[in-house]
């Protein structure tokens, strides 16, 4: 099987959720929380989570994660700005299914506060 590298930023808490799931999965999403949106490069990632997530919540953290590349065909890379902010988008209703098809653990990679 091939695999896709992607990164998430996120907050204290949602981490907190993915370490409660053993690091397989992410959690559902809020209800003002429509879209899943994984990013596909790190430097990407790492400035959400410096400069967005430890602004609102104290500390960002940049995860990394492998998902199965064929499944994650139905869902175009969408390009948020320029050239390098690249992400996926995920509609919430579909996120069991996309945790069903990360291949090994969500890790940490980088943590900012």
């Amino acid at each position: 099987m091939t695999t896709t590298t992607l990164w998430r930023p996120c907050g204290p808490v949602e981490l907190k959720l993915v370490e409660d799931s053993a690091w397989t999965a992410w959690p559902p999403r809020l209800p003002e929380q429509p879209i899943f949106y994984p990013v596909l490069n790190e430097d990407y990632a790492i400035r959400i989570a410096r400069d967005w997530n430890v602004k609102h919540s104290g500390a960002g953290y940049v995860t990394r994660f492998a998902v199965d590349t064929a499944f994650l065909e139905r869902y175009p890379v969408q390009q948020a700005g320029g050239s390098t902010i690249l992400e996926l988008w995920v509609p919430a209703e579909e996120l069991p299914e996309f945790n069903r098809h990360i291949v090994g653990p969500i890790e940490v990679v980088h943590e900012f506060h």
